[in-house]
């Protein structure tokens, strides 16, 4: 009996683009294949988990006595960002699109958001990547004070603001306001962040953890619900928290990169729960995908295999660890969005079948339907369970 789940999202891990990745303009995308062919990638542990394995993964170097169960998965969702992956993970298909906006927002929406959240002006509203963003405007905001507001592929509305211009806990406010705007049906928008930063130019402008997520709050239920409604621990590591907007989660624990986020999820491991970890590793999307950065998402790629050893080690003998990704972001493109992509699944534990191939998987939501088979759960409306291939 398997009495804990450990889920890592590798964000923006994608491992080839899918059959309607041209509706995405992702034709050519493959985030493993990109960063392979160009670094020298060694991963080691999660090739012996299968990883190379996985159908339709073209590198030549296959594993013969692989340690755990391994397969792909299809996005159902229309979308390809971390909140539709995540909710699609945990067993909600998002059927409806987000509205995005190619050519920035209206001035309609900027009119009314200006007004509610009492602000004197805003800088910029255009789409592109946040980084270059802030060397345009960052002088100009840091001078009057104005947030800097931008969309980019996906349905976001974010804010940048610099820490000692516009504290955080007021870019917050202005977030929430924010929010409620963009709920309305007419605005459809998925999320709003919060990016804070600091720096003194525009050479040394950096981002911060500060960032907070603030999503769109009408989806269905999902196996945090279930599992939180049976009374079991629902550990949310990293942006988890965000993504699902603090719904049927026990604890909440904050992080600050790859590396923390690593460790911390390690210490929950350590403790005698029941129940679900379930961490958002967010640097390998924020800080090497979205900017196009191909030997830093190797680098953080090969530490996050570097720790596996350490992850298996801790693990009790009813835990079940499952590696998984939300979306790709493929940093070897000339785009720095977000790529619709076949995310790897890997699973390992005591009780897990060794060197089972699970295949294609129709959707996301497979995992969740496998983790509350697993519990004897009730089921949900998306996703089938593959238990039986992995389990005797």
């Amino acid at each position: 009996m398997i009495n804990r789940f450990i889920i890592i999202v590798l964000d923006g891990f994608g491992i080839g683009e899918l059959p309607d990745a041209k509706e995405y303009k992702d034709e050519g995308s493959n985030t493993l294949l990109g960063i392979y062919n160009n670094t020298k990638l060694n991963l080691p542990n999660m090739r012996k988990l299968g990883l190379y394995n996985i159908e339709g993964v073209s590198i030549k170097e296959k594993e013969n006595s692989i340690i755990g169960c391994y397969g792909r998965a299809m996005e159902k969702s229309k979308g390809k960002n971390s909140p539709v992956g995540h909710l699609e993970i945990a067993g909600y298909v998002t059927e409806k699109p987000f509205t995005t906006y190619p050519q920035a927002f209206p001035q309609k929406m900027i009119e009314e958001f200006t007004k509610l959240a009492n602000l004197r002006g805003i800088l910029c509203n255009e789409v592109g990547s946040g980084t270059e963003i802030l060397k345009r405007f960052g002088e100009e905001h840091i001078k009057t004070g104005f947030p800097i507001i931008y969309t980019s592929a996906d349905s976001v509305f974010q804010i940048a603001a610099h820490e000692k211009v516009i504290p955080v806990g007021r870019l917050y406010e202005i977030c929430q306001i924010a929010r409620k705007i963009l709920d309305k049906p007419e605005y459809n928008v998925g999320t709003v962040i919060a990016r804070p930063f600091v720096g003194d130019n525009p050479s040394n402008y950096l981002r911060t953890y500060n960032r907070r997520d603030f999503e769109f709050k009408s989806f269905g239920k999902t196996m945090l619900d279930v599992i939180y409604k049976n009374k079991k621990s629902v550990i949310a590591i990293g942006k988890i928290e965000d993504l699902f907007c603090g719904r049927g989660i026990t604890k909440v624990i904050r992080t600050r990169g790859n590396e923390d986020g690593i460790e911390k999820t390690i210490m929950e491991i350590k403790q005698n729960t029941k129940g679900i970890i379930f961490t958002n590793l967010v640097d390998f999307d924020t800080l090497y995908g979205h900017r196009n950065d191909v030997e830093g998402y190797a680098k953080a790629l090969e530490y996050f295999d570097f720790k596996i050893p350490e992850i298996i080690n801790n693990l009790k003998e009813d835990d079940c660890l499952i590696i998984t990704a939300d979306h790709g972001n493929d940093p070897s493109t000339p785009s720095t969005d977000h790529s619709r992509e076949y995310i790897p699944i890997l699973i390992y534990g005591n009780k897990i079948k060794r060197g089972i191939n699970i295949q294609t998987r129709q959707s996301y939501a497979d995992i969740s339907a496998t983790i509350l088979d697993f519990f004897n759960y009730e089921r949900l409306d998306y996703g089938i369970s593959f238990k039986n291939l992995i389990t005797n």
